[in-house]
């Protein structure tokens, strides 16, 4: 047996659909070399291999656990307080590549995490690196930084000063007048943000990358303002909720059409302001003056700036919005004339059914992608279309519960080799084409559970459908633990000789 077949054979096992515990937990076995750990991390488990992965004394495996998207989180509780920096760090970090919808931890996993006293046993890492790496995983839901004002932990209470502005005036006044000195001193350093004489006293000391933050979100004085208008840097003020009416009719004029686009859709734009930039000379900013009145509220402006000119194409993540809209002004979108409106509506995950409906027939494809991709109500021949037709978007899509798997045959000839790949997997098919000209559509085709078993077994001794044979549903356990024996067997004994 040639090394090149051993490593296709527990490769495609490894990712068997069919394949019991006993099998996937051979895996782990140290002769079975990176192919547990890819294991762990890259499928869902079956709950004794999670707990056999949770338990096992290679950090490799339990690392690779750590980044898995497929497994309760909740199951993995137990990394969160692993011996292993590393491990904790995995599990701070979360499944790479990124997927574009980041699935939450449970609270007591972060709660671990955030509060840690060290990095653990190993002292590669330091309890602030895995906080930081956590921080930016969007791992940590809205509804937990929203409960951190008030948790009984102080380090928690102390985070949530530095989202000062996201808190209430109740939140912010008991975190002033918190029992804890520590949090007190923390909601002092934050209250400046809202403070204009103070903004503009600490922006000299803000580092260049983050001024632009600090003038679109802070309060800001008269003399800042004025600042911001000579030295060419309006940009920020014309989404700055803070941005005094007499600036955002200055911005309204400004001699730049993206600085005037983003101000047309501003909630607290005086209707004179809205009338004349319907009547702009670039359709850029015609275009968002148009959307009133739909803006009346910061949320939904938000709303509508997660989709507009972002492109057929986008993949930007798909993240929780600090504050949302009321599913009356969705509702309102899904009908509008304007499509961008209605990509707004496609956007929400929550939209009804009937609107879901309506929308996946819209005329407009950006509405279409934007519900494929969004919500998990939309039909599984749009997801199809969508896959087909925007190849950017097929990674997210084969994530979908809903996405289809059978009903594909009519696209075994397409000259796309990952839509030939799809369709190959069709259980549906007569013939699957395992001897394609693209090797992943002859992976795809071996795995295929309608082949019979004597063309299994050719399959498994070609190097272009190994990895798919065995990856093969159809393929029996005993089987299966056959191959193992092979491989791990060969494996051993290449280590002990050497």
């Amino acid at each position: 047996m040639s090394d090149s077949l051993r490593e296709l054979w527990l490769r495609g096992v490894a990712f068997n659909p069919a394949a019991p515990s006993d099998v996937l937990i051979r895996l782990m076995d140290r002769a079975a070399g990176e192919v547990g750990p890819l294991m762990c991390e890259g499928r869902d488990l079956p709950d004794a291999v999670v707990d056999a992965a949770l338990r096992h004394p290679a950090g490799k495996i339990r690392g690779a656990l750590a980044l898995n998207r497929y497994v309760d989180p909740a199951r993995l509780a137990p990394l969160a307080t692993d011996p292993s920096g590393i491990v904790r760090y995995r599990l701070a970090v979360g499944p790479r590549p990124r997927p574009r919808w980041v699935r939450p931890l449970p609270d007591g996993i972060l709660v671990t995490l955030l509060t840690a006293q060290d990095g653990g046993e190993d002292g590669v890492l330091t309890e602030h690196e895995i906080t930081q790496e956590l921080s930016a995983s969007r791992q940590i839901p809205l509804s937990f930084h929203r409960s951190m004002a008030g948790h009984e932990h102080s380090e928690l209470r102390v985070r949530a000063t530095w989202r000062w502005q996201s808190l209430t005036p109740a939140q912010r006044e008991a975190l002033l007048d918190d029992p804890d000195p520590a949090v007190r001193e923390a909601a002092q350093g934050s209250r400046w943000e809202l403070d204009p004489e103070a903004v503009e006293a600490k922006l000299p000391s803000i580092g260049s990358h983050s001024k632009s933050f600090v003038l679109g979100t802070c309060a800001l004085s008269a003399t800042l303002v004025e600042e911001c208008f000579a030295e060419d840097k309006a940009h920020p003020l014309a989404w700055n909720r803070h941005t005094p009416a007499d600036a955002v009719a200055r911005l309204a004029r400004h001699p730049e059409a993206k600085v005037r686009e983003m101000v047309a859709a501003r909630p607290d734009l005086d209707p004179d302001l809205v009338a004349e930039l319907r009547e702009d000379p670039d359709e850029g900013v015609r275009a968002r003056a148009r959307l009133h009145p739909f803006p009346r509220t910061w949320a939904e402006y938000w709303a509508i700036d997660a989709v507009i000119g972002h492109g057929p194409d986008c993949t930007c993540p798909i993240t929780e919005p600090a504050d949302e809209p009321s599913p009356d002004w969705f509702a309102a979108c899904a009908a509008s004339e304007e499509p961008v409106l209605r990509q707004v509506a496609a956007s929400w995950p929550r939209l009804p059914a009937e609107l879901v409906e309506a929308l996946a027939r819209d005329e407009d494809e950006e509405v279409r992608i934007q519900l494929a991709c969004r919500h998990r109500l939309a039909p599984p021949d749009l997801l199809l279309d969508v896959f087909v037709t925007r190849p950017a978007h097929r990674p997210h899509l084969l994530t979908l519960s809903a996405f289809p798997r059978t009903g594909l045959t009519h696209l075994i000839g397409h000259p796309d080799p990952e839509v030939r790949a799809l369709a190959a997997g069709d259980p549906g098919l007569s013939e699957p084409p395992w001897d394609d000209p693209d090797e992943s559509v002859c992976r795809a085709a071996a795995a295929n559970p309608s082949l019979a078993p004597e063309t299994l077994e050719a399959l498994l001794a070609d190097p272009r459908t190994a990895e798919g044979a065995a990856a093969n549903p159809s393929l029996p356990v005993p089987r299966m633990h056959a191959l193992l024996d092979h491989c791990l067997n060969s494996a051993a004994t290449r280590t002990s000789s050497s």
